[in-house]
């Protein structure tokens, strides 16, 4: 009840304790943006011409034009026609990045040629836990590159993925929905509806399940989604959004096949097998689960002609597990399997918040972000009960072709335990404070300045134990290590526009992680500094007669990592990358439109010379569409990676390849859409990534997916 400027809040307590728990977040989260006024800024870019976007990331929003790095964007338009499913498609198709195997349970990418699984997002805030994310309520992807840590904090060098939510949007009512089935026999289907509630409030509903099937046998599973929001007009200077998203994911876990040497015994000419490329190595046993709940508040407030203050809050519940057998070596007719079983459980409460002010001659944004993050993980080998030992370093051979894994390679029967062996188990408390200053300024009608630092304070405590020999494991927490990390993250740009249209820049800007790692299971090298990244980027962008935009960025960067030498002492390890990425976005007139992006990579380490591994040197994608009528249009696309090591110790690499995709959409009503996407036309044998040697991943044959969307 609100009486007189008081607020009284009261809550009965019947029912089941979590349900209750997100009652009284959501009661208690209403109270305190009424009270206080404030949200964090959306990260939200308008529109589907690139040229033409804001990116609001910047604080407050920029248009992309006068945003001194390089930035990518997807729409859920995109994501429609081209048949997107997850984010892994999503990125074949940006300059700069491609994916990595992420063991089969999780999204993984190289951007720029540095591998991550934690530089992910959605609506600006850390979306830190390793899945496989959906598409179902994604209004765009953004991807940007570059240190970010000025605007999200601690993070790697080569950039991060952020995915923009869809909300309720007031002054509408709408619904459609989307019904879709491919040639393996996975199906899916989503619905959205928004509905207005009043003069100042809305109502979004978004829900999705999906049925998962490919070309690798025993692959199967499924994903459920939810995810109800809500807007409110306060008063004409203040609107409050609330959002909850639930999900329970299931799905097989593939981590592919072997690779062999090829030619004799020289180890530089190791591939992945072919002949195997139709056996999937793992049992039933292989599966990785995911139930989270996301409960998100947001509140922007207009103080006044020139300024608000913008609050967010987010209380986060993730339950994780997976186990899985893999392979982890290959002698030409035997396979030798390991495995092991991964629980993670992860509660994250956010608090950001930001006040932006505008100016004469630019906007000023002042910001404070906290994260508190309880994490506890399990992990335990598996374990074969016909091993000679109990060591969790002995595995079991098999043959080869043989999908029967209880039987081994001498005709002994087998039983996996994973319950057994335990490996380790950690608690970790994270606690992270961040304070950003961040200025965009207009030197002249012709020269901006991007001026900004992130200050920020990571507390890390990690309890642990591990397995003390195979099978006697010990499982009290009895290993107790703290950390203090701080670190200051500049960011400065400088643009140049001798017209309205076009803008050279020159950047600047850092970022770091902490030692605890991606996913603060247990300390890595726990006496060292954060890690640091530098990046120094140039480009160059044009906005061609309202349809088409171009860009050239070169970047250079940077990476010292402390680590240990594996003989008993420390060492600092450098990495350097350097190359440019060019992209052509837009309409080329009424009926055609195209978007082309090209990446060329360089990296070296400090120790040690040669190629690195997970980074092809060139990748390029093309996507050409056709609009023949209201009625139809067709659309082609083409994608090329190069050959990349897999493994820098032994050599083995994946071949270069290119793949054609193909879509129709066939629009009989303005209600009514029928879509036709074919991947890989030309039906060709291709491994796109590997997370090691033997876990290399067998790309998709020819796949036709027919979708049905209704509009209401």
């Amino acid at each position: 009840m609100i009486n007189d400027n008081h607020y009284h809040l009261r809550i009965n307590l019947i029912g089941d304790e979590f349900i209750m728990k997100k009652i009284i977040f959501l009661f208690a989260l209403v109270f305190t943006t009424l009270a206080t006024y404030a949200q964090d800024e959306e990260l939200e870019v308008k529109g589907n011409v690139l040229f033409k976007d804001q990116v609001t990331s910047m604080k407050p929003p920029v248009p992309i034009i006068n945003v001194p790095q390089t930035v990518s964007i997807v729409t859920d338009e995109d994501i429609l026609d081209q048949g997107f499913r997850a984010l892994g498609d999503i990125v074949r198709y940006v300059p700069g990045i491609h994916t990595t195997q992420g063991e089969g349970h999780r999204d993984a990418v190289v951007i720029r040629g540095v591998r991550t699984t934690a530089d992910f997002y959605q609506n600006g805030l850390r979306d830190d836990v390793q899945y496989y994310r959906s598409l179902y309520n994604v209004e765009q992807v953004e991807v940007l590159k570059g240190p970010n840590a000025l605007l999200f904090g601690r993070g790697g060098t080569g950039g991060l993925i952020n995915r923009v939510s869809k909300k309720a949007v007031i002054g509408q009512t709408f619904s459609n929905m989307n019904l879709g089935l491919d040639s393996f026999g996975a199906g899916d289907f989503a619905a959205d509806g928004n509905i207005q509630v009043n003069d100042s409030a809305a109502f979004r509903l978004m829900v999705h399940s999906d049925s998962l099937a490919n070309h690798r046998d025993q692959y199967d599973g499924e994903r459920f989604g939810i995810n109800p929001t809500m807007t409110f007009v306060v008063n004409p200077e203040t609107e409050i959004g609330l959002s909850f998203e639930y999900l329970d994911h299931e799905r097989y876990i593939d981590r592919g096949i072997p690779t062999s040497i090829i030619g004799g015994a020289s180890t530089s000419a190791s591939r992945p097998v072919d002949a195997l490329n139709h056996i999937t190595y793992g049992t039933d046993g292989n599966v990785h689960t995911t139930e989270a709940s996301i409960l998100t508040g947001t509140l922007v407030h207009n103080y006044s002609d020139s300024g608000k203050i913008n609050l967010t809050v987010s209380s986060n519940d993730f339950n994780k597990m997976y186990q899985n057998l893999y392979v982890n070596s290959y002698d030409g007719t035997n396979v030798e399997l390991k495995g092991y079983n991964d629980v993670t459980l992860r509660e994250t409460t956010t608090i950001a918040f930001s006040n932006v002010n505008a100016f004469d001659r630019g906007t000023l944004t002042v910001g404070l972000d906290i994260i508190d993050t309880d994490n506890e993980n399990t992990r335990f080998n598996s374990y074969f009960d016909n091993q000679n030992s109990a060591s969790s370093g002995t595995g079991n051979k098999f043959l080869a072709t043989n999908t029967d894994f209880q039987i081994d390679k001498d005709g002994n029967r087998t039983a996996l335990d994973y319950t057994s062996d335990l490996k380790t188990h950690s608690t970790t408390d994270l606690e992270v404070t961040s304070l950003y200053l961040n200025g965009n300024i207009d030197l002249s009608d012709q020269w901006i300045m991007v001026l900004g630092a992130r200050y920020e304070q990571v507390d890390t405590t990690i309890a642990y134990s591990e397995g003390a020999s195979g099978r006697s494991a010990v499982r009290e927490l009895k290993n107790t290590k703290s950390r203090d990390d701080s670190n200051v993250s500049p960011r400065l740009g400088l643009i140049y526009k001798p017209q309205e249209n076009m803008s050279l820049y020159l950047s600047y800007s850092e970022s770091f992680i902490p030692k605890s790692g991606e996913q603060y299971k247990k300390w890595s090298a726990a006496t060292f500094d954060p890690d640091v990244y530098e990046n120094t980027e140039i480009g160059f962008k044009y906005d061609m007669d309202d349809r088409i935009s171009m860009s050239f960025a070169y970047f250079d960067q940077e990476t010292v990592k402390g680590q240990e030498d594996g003989v008993g002492g420390s060492e600092v390890i450098g990495m350097a990358v350097d190359g440019f990425e060019i992209g052509i976005a837009g309409d080329i007139n009424d009926q055609n439109s195209i978007n082309f992006g090209l990446s060329s990579v360089d990296a070296t380490k400090s120790a040690g010379s040669g190629e690195q591994k997970e980074i092809p040197e060139l990748t390029w994608s093309l996507w050409y569409t056709h609009r023949a009528s209201d009625l139809f249009s067709l659309s082609l696309g083409a994608l090329y990676q190069d050959d990349q090591l897999i493994n820098k110790e032994n050599e083995a690499r994946l071949d270069d390849f290119t793949r054609i995709d193909m879509s129709m959409t066939i629009t009989p009503s303005d209600t009514d859409t029928v879509r036709i996407n074919i991947e890989n036309l030309s039906d060709d044998t291709y491994y796109p990534h590997s997370h090691s040697t033997h876990q290399v991943t067998v790309g998709e044959p020819l796949n036709a997916r027919i979708s049905y969307q209704k509009s209401f």
